[in-house]
């Protein structure tokens, strides 16, 4: 059985977005089970983060929970800014180095799942 060039390139594509999803499974636990106490001391008077901060007693899944949110938190401030659950002079206060992981962490996220929506779209079309 032979594939052709489209399913060789889906099947690369797919393989590397599955790699990355791992990848980016294991940076988050890393993160969790490092640097949490840190995350937590430089955000601990925002109601939106002490919310979150109560799933991280939860195992894995719950530590997962606590720094996907608060890396989406600290990517897309303004609206949680607006309602007055985060505080703009501890966002302000955040190590840089580590707002920066969290950010990159949250695009990175967003990028797997767009290329995931993708090929199951294109799958759905009978493109691939």
């Amino acid at each position: 059985m032979s594939l052709s060039i489209g399913d060789k390139v889906f099947l690369v594509i797919a393989l590397a977005d599955f790699a990355g999803i791992f990848l980016w499974l294991g940076i988050c636990l890393h993160l969790a089970y490092t640097k949490m106490d840190l995350i937590l001391e430089h955000l601990k008077n925002s109601s939106i983060v002490a919310f979150w901060a109560t799933f991280r007693y939860g195992g894995p899944w719950g530590k997962l929970l606590v720094i996907g949110s608060i890396s989406g938190i600290v990517t897309f401030p303004k609206r949680h800014i607006k309602r007055g659950m985060l505080s703009t002079e501890e966002l302000a206060g955040f190590p840089v180095a580590l707002k920066l992981k969290l950010v990159r962490l949250q695009w990175s996220a967003l990028g797997l799942i767009a290329v995931m929506m993708t090929l199951g779209i294109a799958i759905k079309l009978g493109l691939l």
